[in-house]
């Protein structure tokens, strides 16, 4: 009896649900990853989907047929219906005819999960970007939000909501100025 597959044939080991990226993506898998991984953020543009870390998986089902996978940064977030648009769009205008966005809850969206990259970029843009919640590593001791602008930690808490649910509003005691901070979660 010959079995269907033969030692020979290659194989992919399936991810495991901490390393959400397979072991040995195909070139066009990583090329795809790439394509969707730059498209920005709606809601935060100067962040790309890789660099807020919502970019979950890329797999190739079949002759110009791709599933994407994205975890919404939380489970009610408007923003994953464009995210998913937009990375349609992006596929299907590089050759991908079926494009399947999934959005993927478990293991949910973490603001450890923004690239040091997406951090460098909040910052710059005028967000305080979220602290490090320890999950992997020591837990913080100084729980104070710096001011993007100046960098003063004599901050204000105006509202537990800014633009979106993900931010709240701050102001710098120092240099008076306004700033998004991005919640950690």
């Amino acid at each position: 009896m010959v079995s269907p597959r033969t030692p020979l044939e290659p194989t992919r080991p399936e991810p495991t649900p901490l390393d959400p990226t397979p072991l040995h993506p195909t070139p066009l898998e990583e090329e795809l990853r790439a394509l969707a991984g730059a498209v920005p953020d709606p809601e935060l543009p100067v962040l790309s989907l890789a660099e807020l870390g919502v970019l979950r998986q890329v797999h190739i089902t079949g002759p110009g047929r791709v599933e994407v996978e994205l975890t919404p940064t939380y489970t009610g977030c408007p923003a994953i219906e464009a995210m998913s648009e937009d990375v349609r769009q992006v596929l299907r205008a590089h050759g991908q005819q079926e494009v399947t966005v999934r959005t993927v809850l478990s293991p949910a969206w973490s603001t450890d999960d923004i690239t040091p990259e997406g951090r460098r970029k909040l910052a710059e843009f005028g967000i305080a970007p979220p602290r490090p919640t320890g999950a992997s590593g020591p837990v913080m001791v100084d729980l104070a939000i710096r001011c993007p602008h100046c960098g003063s930690t004599d901050t204000t808490l105006l509202s537990r909501f800014s633009s979106t649910a993900c931010k709240a509003l701050r102001r710098c005691e120092s240099c008076r100025e306004p700033f998004d901070h991005f919640k950690e979660l």
